[in-house]
């Protein structure tokens, strides 16, 4: 099948690609780096995949699954055994997920994904400009059974049975340009594109300065960061949304999940987690196949389209 979809019009019965390649070129948030990016159409079952054309002589290809992550501190990493890395995957993986893509290529020339604005829209936009492909393969779902949950003091992260695929989060800083937020969004394509996909990564100035001077967050500025200081944010146009912060890292979490590597029917309930603690929970679905299965496409959404 050759019809190119745009806008919330895949089937949810089906797996999907790009209708076609997309290039475009960014900065690393952490390197300071121009990267060029090539996403391409891949086969059915094909999964994501990074691939690093500036290595030679090692494995250069990052299958995109929970148990390639290697570090999370200041985004999600994925690797291979021969050391090869690429960061900043999340907001990608993210877009990936809403949109319904299952099979691409992700070829960059640098160790870190681009951080473009620092939110999911310009990915959006961008897939949206070459359109997606409907694939000859089903699609297949991960039904959460029983519940799954991860803790770290006060943080956690569950995976709970749900009809459809819920996201909830909570966030509390002492900084009052933030405070206390919670965000919960019955999730889909439609959902994704108005009440999340604009929302910005955030950082308090102390922690910037103190990142640049490790020689990190090169790339960063107030064109692709959220920053804060003192109960002001710094940004000339201040925010998108009054409770952007909360929606990004909402937005944060379906890129982590998505590493389970299938769309996930259940809720999602982070309480201060981060990508440490959404790995930690993609790892223990792995390690529990008795509290889920493999699943069809739930009946209202195969009979939607």
């Amino acid at each position: 099948m050759t019809e190119s979809l745009r806008g919330p019009q895949v089937s949810p019965n089906f797996q999907h690609t790009l209708a076609g390649p997309v290039q475009f070129t960014g900065i690393g948030i952490h390197t300071g780096a121009t990267v060029n990016v090539s996403i391409s159409p891949a086969a059915p079952q094909a999964g994501i995949a990074f691939l690093r054309t500036d290595v030679t002589g090692r494995d250069a290809l990052a299958p995109a699954r929970g148990d390639r992550v290697c570090e999370t501190r200041l985004g999600t990493v994925i690797g291979n055994a021969d050391g090869v890395t690429v960061s900043t995957i999340e907001h990608m993986m993210a877009v990936f997920c809403a949109l319904g893509v299952d099979n691409v290529l992700v070829a960059l020339d640098g160790p870190e994904a681009p951080i473009m604005d620092g939110s999911c829209e310009p990915f959006v936009r961008l897939i949206d400009r070459v359109g997606r492909r409907r694939q000859q393969a089903r699609r297949r779902y991960i039904e959460v059974l029983d519940r799954i949950e991860v803790a770290d003091g006060d943080k956690r992260a569950s995976l709970t049975p749900a009809d459809s695929f819920e996201v909830a989060f909570e966030i509390a800083f002492d900084d009052p340009a933030i405070g206390r937020q919670r965000v919960e969004l019955a999730m889909d394509e439609e959902v994704f594109r108005r009440d999340l996909a604009d929302c910005r990564t955030f950082g308090f100035l102390h922690e910037v300065e103190a990142l640049r001077a490790a020689g990190l967050a090169r790339g960063g500025s107030l064109d692709n960061v959220v920053v804060i200081e003192d109960g002001a944010v710094l940004n000339p146009r201040g925010l998108r949304r009054p409770d952007e912060f909360v929606r990004h890292k909402a937005l944060d979490a379906m890129g982590d999940l998505y590493l389970l590597g299938a769309p996930i029917i259940g809720r999602y309930e982070g309480i201060y987690a981060g990508h440490g603690l959404n790995n930690a929970l993609v790892r223990a679905v792995m390690a529990a196949p008795a509290a889920w299965r493999y699943a069809s496409a739930p009946q209202f959404l195969a009979e939607a389209i």
